[in-house]
């Protein structure tokens, strides 16, 4: 039985469903999944879950990404990438010194305004499908968490290319993040180019190009090396039968576990069998793996 995760770098102009057709084909696995969405224009890491472990993609969502950015000041356009149609062109003069002090507003707790072309939903339809026909509704603010943001370089002229890097939260959208950066400064701004290197320890390093699926099975992680991010406990023998049934335990069979937080629960060959949360004395699991 054929499960695990894989990592793809996603090339330009794939999206991320036509990269999960890549993945069935190539395993013979219908059941495949991938770990938050990159839209065609980006690059880059792209975690994809092979067979009945797409139950823990959720936490691989959850981990902080990290992505380099190319954006131009100056120049919006209506999907806030190089995708799109420009509206306004305004002339920017910036200095380095300049973004990195706005920059600084944007690092923590933050509220973003998702783009028209996102994913989410308003009345049950997708908000892409809606900018699409030409409609534009109002979207409310979303807490998001930027963790680091770097400013790389801005180079010379009107209408500056700025290079930046940033690691952040479960449903940030960068491209907004660039144009907010913009806004602060009188101006607009779209990315020109986006690349995730990483979605917590997932690595482009040890990514796989799509040319190169038919060697897969040399590349498919288990899903403890999956989880590499996650807490682990090792359970012995007799407290593992129970963990395969989906037992909760109070007490020393689940020693050292964190408290309130997912964690694996690992035989001693180091197989992952759960993922539990501690809430309070009890031990209870959330995720199953049978077999």
């Amino acid at each position: 039985m054929t499960r695990g995760f894989l990592i793809v770098d996603k090339p330009q102009g794939a999206t991320s469903s036509q990269v999960v057709s890549r993945v069935r084909k190539a395993t013979g696995v219908k059941k495949v999944g991938h770990a938050g969405t990159l839209d065609p224009m980006a690059t880059g890491v792209l975690v994809l879950a092979v067979g009945k472990v797409t139950r823990l993609i959720r936490y691989i969502q959850d981990l902080p990404k990290e992505y380099f950015a190319t954006a131009q000041f100056g120049v919006a356009t209506d999907t806030l990438d190089a995708d799109g149609a420009v509206l306004t062109r305004e002339p920017m003069d910036l200095e380095l010194e300049e973004l990195e002090a706005v920059a600084q507003r944007f690092v923590g707790n933050i509220r973003q305004v998702p783009p028209m072309v996102s994913a989410l939903k308003h009345q049950g339809r997708r908000l892409y499908e809606l900018a699409r026909e030409g409609e534009v509704v109002e979207r409310e603010a979303r807490p998001v968490v930027v963790h680091e943001l770097e400013m790389l370089s801005a180079g010379p002229g009107p209408y500056p290319e700025v290079e930046f890097r940033v690691v952040c939260g479960k449903g940030t959208y960068v491209r907004s993040l660039a144009d907010d950066m913009a806004g602060v400064l009188g101006g607009a701004a779209h990315l020109t180019a986006l690349r995730r290197t990483r979605i917590g320890s997932l690595s482009a390093t040890d990514s796989l190009d799509l040319d190169e699926l038919d060697r897969w099975a040399d590349h498919l992680l288990t899903p403890c090396q999956a989880l590499t991010d996650m807490p682990t406990v090792e359970v012995a023998s007799e407290t593992a039968a129970g963990v395969r049934h989906g037992m909760r335990f109070v007490g020393a069979e689940m020693a050292g576990a964190p408290e309130d937080a997912p964690y694996k629960v690992v035989n001693g060959d180091g197989d992952l069998l759960a993922v539990y949360r501690r809430v309070g004395e009890q031990a209870r699991p959330e995720v199953v793996l049978a077999g």
